[in-house]
């Protein structure tokens, strides 16, 4: 059945709540979530379901929910697996239209849980009903002091209010998030714990949130999302409208992935492909789960940075060298500042001082306040100054100083980033903070982590978007069927030429004689090279023979190829390609892989035998724009000797980017139908040369509609 609208704005804005299983016991679910609706304040009615007890937490209860007075806006069902069908059938026929389902053992328990949750949202469809959960924690919304959930995060009080709204399919970890949320000083719109997203899911959650004008940044924990298209739709609209979208993806290393399979039945998605799409979208990837909170308010407070120089300042001149340090690990840059600047800096501390990163520690205790202040204002006001990093150690008058320096920041707007170093000594510091609203953190590798996601952030906004083109003569392609699942290289290159791509004259041989002729036809010097629909390392096994300068050599190579298959497969049959030995130019690989959530997926990256080894490499979804393509050729560590580094020729830049683009409209016109796509290698002659693919397989996916072209 089709879903219903989703009717989040009434589920997560309730002005009545009922708890289906709510109990006096803080033991029982139903217990827990019936005290911290009391406890914080929620001002709307609590209507108390359970069969048994007439009153609970001195709220009147009621022994079904159709006995009690409606209308009620959402239903927290905290029953026995076996008894939620029937707790959800009840609140559909009682016209609530949404249920947040707490219990577990459903899709993540197996196939038969799988079942019994495909049957809970049929049910809610039959009544338009839309469901959170099952095999979730809940929710909060500090605006309506309601905490509709059972985390224990929530005996602490108050419920931290903010600009944030964060979606989770972890309600363990919704709920750490919550804890750490209120050290910091911040808070949320709404929280939200969403499981197995059987009904609901994640990208619901992130529409609501671009939609509501209190919710300022987006943090969401994902261990799977069911329709990439829809995903990255979500993303673009958040990019455009400039509200930061922040995401931890679990599942991305091997055992990670199996972890959550386990956990909440999602299938890991391609890493591969999550960082190209996020990158694509202007989405901030992080792999911390506190960093979505101390990211989302730093940006809420500040915006994106203008640039990537960062000013940095400490009173410990043992710490800010170490500050430089971490800085150039992280891959960040110190801002050049202007002569002025550092000129008017040397009025206040040493001339034999570095004025980036800045020490101003050990001035005159009369004056150290004054003169942390006007040191703060001089580097944030350098024009290449986007971001300023305090390190906060031990120095007199630091709770002083640490106010004043939020205070300036708060007041001129520049993206500033406070770490504290000490533990305890500071804790007075920390509340400062706190009540000024002025983001910090409490280690250098978060302090950086936010300042790195930050300022790749204000860079994504202000990319150049740039649709990609159709190449010319290209839409031939689309009607191209493969002869077979696996394609052999002459058959890939065949596909290659039909998108505009240049690839070797070779010629079949199914004899050393044929191979010799082929040779003398094409001239020597030739590669030798094994014909297979399956081996995909060739070289590995000693098929492909290079430089044979005669047809001795020649010979000699076919011989050698027969040997190496007779003893992996006697009684093969042989077939080889011959091709012309072409020297010189730098060697990538281009390919493409069809991602069952994201589509199309191309890469570029370092090729011929190292391409397994360096792993420098750079993806991202098709079809590409020409600019795009460029980008991802600039970011491979390879691109200083592509553009000359060190007396090297310059390579044809325009002609690889051209072959990239070429190669992405090849698979977003295939689609699934092509599986996999590998030119390994494509030589990248020198600039006015040209591009030639030397090697190349495709793998079809059979069974699969012809696409229609794109337009």
């Amino acid at each position: 059945m089709t879903a219903p609208a989703s009717p989040l704005h009434t589920i997560l804005n309730p002005r009545s709540v009922a708890v289906i299983g709510a109990s006096e016991s803080a033991e029982k679910f139903g217990g827990r979530v019936m005290n911290f609706i009391v406890k914080h304040g929620f001002k709307g009615r609590i209507l108390p379901v359970n069969p048994s007890t007439p009153v609970i937490g001195g709220i009147p209860a009621f022994k079904r929910i159709s006995d009690a007075p409606g209308p009620i806006d959402v239903a927290l069902i905290a029953v026995p697996s076996a008894q939620i069908e029937a707790a959800v059938e009840a609140c559909g026929e009682a016209g609530v239209p949404g249920c947040v389902v707490l219990t577990a053992d459903f899709a993540e328990v197996g196939d038969e849980g799988a079942l019994r949750q495909q049957h809970l949202v049929q049910v809610a469809r039959r009544h338009g009903m839309r469901l959170i959960g099952p095999n979730c924690l809940g929710f909060i919304n500090p605006a309506l002091r309601l905490a509709l959930t059972s985390s224990v995060a929530l005996a602490v009080e108050p419920i931290p209010a903010g600009g944030i709204g964060l979606v989770s399919q972890s309600g363990s970890l919704m709920a750490s998030l919550i804890s750490h949320a209120q050290d910091l000083g911040t808070g949320f719109t709404v929280a939200a714990s969403v499981g197995n997203q059987a009904d609901l899911e994640i990208c619901d959650f992130i529409e609501y949130f671009l939609a509501d004008p209190a919710t300022h940044a987006i943090c969401a924990y994902v261990e799977g999302i069911r329709d990439g298209a829809r995903f990255a739709d979500v993303a673009e609209r958040c990019r455009t409208a400039r509200k930061p979208l922040l995401v931890v993806k679990a599942g991305q290393s091997d055992a990670g992935a199996q972890i959550t399979r386990s956990h909440t039945a999602s299938l890991a998605g391609s890493d591969a492909a999550w960082k190209a799409v996020c990158e694509q979208h202007a989405v901030i990837l992080l792999d911390d789960p506190e960093a979505l909170i101390q990211c989302a308010d730093f940006l809420i407070r500040f915006g994106p940075p203008h640039g990537d120089g960062i000013a940095a300042l400490s009173p410990s001149g043992g710490t800010i060298a170490i500050t430089a340090d971490r800085i150039a690990a992280a891959g960040l840059r110190l801002a050049n500042f202007a002569p002025a600047t550092g000129t008017a800096l040397h009025e206040i501390v040493p001339i034999t001082r570095p004025v980036n990163p800045l020490d101003v520690g050990g001035l005159a205790r009369d004056a150290g306040l004054t003169s942390a202040g006007e040191c703060y204002e001089l580097i944030a006001g350098d024009p290449d100054t986007a971001v300023v990093l305090i390190v906060v150690a031990t120095t007199p008058q630091l709770d002083a100083k640490v106010r004043l320096w939020a205070e300036l920041a708060t007041a001129r707007g520049k993206p500033t980033a406070i770490v504290f170093t000490p533990g305890a000594l500071v804790d007075n510091a920390r509340k400062i903070l706190r009540e000024l609203k002025c983001p910090h953190t409490n280690r250098m590798d978060d302090a950086l982590r936010v300042v790195k996601a930050a300022i790749a952030y204000g860079a994504a906004l202000n990319a150049k978007q740039v649709a990609a083109q159709t190449p010319a003569e290209f839409l031939a392609v689309s009607t191209y069927r493969p002869p077979a699942e696996h394609l052999t290289e002459t058959e890939t290159k065949h596909l290659l030429n039909l998108a505009g791509i240049a690839v070797t004259s070779d010629a079949i041989a199914r004899t050393p004689a044929e191979a010799v002729a082929a040779a003398g036809t094409i001239g020597y010097p030739v590669v030798l090279k094994l014909s297979s629909r399956t081996l995909t390392h060739k070289s590995d096994i000693g098929g492909v023979q290079l430089n044979l300068a005669n047809d001795d050599s020649v010979m000699s190579a076919w011989q050698h190829i027969e040997n190496k298959i007779t003893a992996l497969a006697p009684g093969s049959t042989i077939e080889c390609v011959v091709q012309p030995m072409i020297k010189g130019g730098i060697e990538l690989i281009v390919g493409t892989r069809w991602d069952a959530q994201f589509g199309a997926l191309v890469l570029v990256g370092a090729g011929g035998i190292w391409a397994e080894t360096l792993h420098d490499t750079q993806c991202a979804l098709a079809p590409l724009s020409t600019e795009y393509a460029l980008s991802l050729v600039r970011k491979l560590r390879l691109w200083p000797i592509m553009n000359g580094a060190r007396g090297q020729a310059l390579a044809d830049i325009d002609q690889l980017v051209d072959a990239i683009v070429r190669v992405s409209w090849l698979a977003a016109t295939l689609g699934p139908r092509l599986g996999e796509l590998d030119i390994n290698p494509l030589l990248v002659k020198s600039t006015g040369s040209g591009v030639i693919a030397l090697d190349a397989r495709a793998t079809f996916i059979p069974h699969v509609n012809l696409p229609k072209a794109p337009s």
